[in-house]
């Protein structure tokens, strides 16, 4: 088995990272493919022995599974670009925040008429093997394609099928999750420095007390407000700062922000869907390089079956403005 990547971001480092510290995958066997050869997280690939390449094509001829880790409004283009490449061997997995299966499929049925797709959402604590991942299968994907992703993705933490529907919510709780984490961590550690600690030793203590909570309750049978409940003694200083917390919304805060994560994953599909790109962001592919000359005024570029199948602002609409 051989596995790419169609993007060597961070998703990519990190799961590659975690696929080959589990033993699941050799480096020389993994193949991925980014415009910009600069990027830290490409030299890290490299660093590791992954096979890195700027063409998307070349990735494709060397992989059996093939992840699609790049940005969810760059999943068309980059469909027309490998589509013709694609065989019956191949297994496409999409990381890509609200992209659909059928949005896939229906890219790939102008060229096989049984491409394999599968959906995961998964998150960057994959790198420590501490993942969350999730997927669902495609019309065309077998049981044994599940097991095979289940697999790779299993040892690099938690991984379970399901239905199609609920991956923008898993998008919303667990894919944006390690930010919230991330970001309580810092907050947490900021109040221990306000109140005389070292920063370093700030942020071990506040990571290492968010490390035994998850561990104490997937341990654990009981419904996190008993373990709550358990480490508030009466009158003491732990429900002081529980009821400031309350008192601030912390709990509304929470249950916001993934409710915003997940509406933006569906906000992303339609985006997707519209087939519409700037100039700026299509110079992060590695498609037709003649759409990132200067003075490129694209409105739709012929996909080889007669239909539009890439579509680019006008680059002299005023309304667009170049960033810099």
């Amino acid at each position: 088995m051989s596995v790419g990547f169609i993007g060597a971001g961070q998703l990519a480092h990190a799961l590659v990272k975690g696929f080959t510290a589990a033993g699941v995958i050799a480096t020389h066997r993994i193949t991925a493919s980014s415009p910009d050869s600069d990027l830290p997280t490409v030299s890290g690939l490299r660093k590791m022995g992954v096979n890195l390449t700027t063409s998307n094509k070349e990735t494709v001829n060397k992989s059996d599974v093939l992840f699609l880790a790049v940005k969810p409004h760059i999943i068309p283009f980059v469909l027309d670009e490998i589509g013709p490449d694609i065989e019956d061997r191949h297994l496409i997995v999409s990381c890509a925040a609200g992209v659909t299966i059928s949005s896939i499929e229906k890219k790939l049925l102008q060229y096989r008429p049984t491409p394999k797709v599968m959906r995961c959402m998964t998150n960057t604590p994959v790198v420590v093997r501490e993942g969350a991942t999730v997927y669902a299968t495609g019309t065309h994907a077998e049981v044994e394609d599940g097991k095979l992703l289940e697999q790779l993705m299993a040892s690099v933490g938690f991984c379970t099928e399901v239905e199609e529907d609920l991956i923008d919510a898993v998008t919303g709780l667990s894919g944006s999750g390690p930010a919230y984490a991330f970001t309580a961590l810092d907050a947490l550690a900021d109040g221990g420095v306000k109140m005389g600690l070292p920063r370093r030793l700030a942020v071990r203590l506040g990571a290492q007390a968010l490390l035994g909570a998850a561990k104490m309750l997937l341990d654990s049978e009981q419904h996190p407000g008993q373990l709550k409940d358990n480490v508030c003694s009466p009158g003491g200083a732990t429900i002081h700062a529980l009821h400031v917390m309350e008192s601030g919304g912390f709990r509304s805060l929470l249950i916001n922000a993934v409710e915003a994560s997940c509406i933006r994953t569906r906000e992303l599909q339609f985006l997707a869907d519209q087939e519409r790109i700037s100039p700026a962001a299509i110079k992060k592919t590695t498609l037709d390089k003649v759409l990132q000359q200067p003075g490129v005024t694209v409105s739709g570029v012929a996909n080889g079956n007669g239909k539009s199948g890439l579509s680019l602002f006008n680059t002299r609409n005023p309304g667009i403005k170049k960033k810099n």
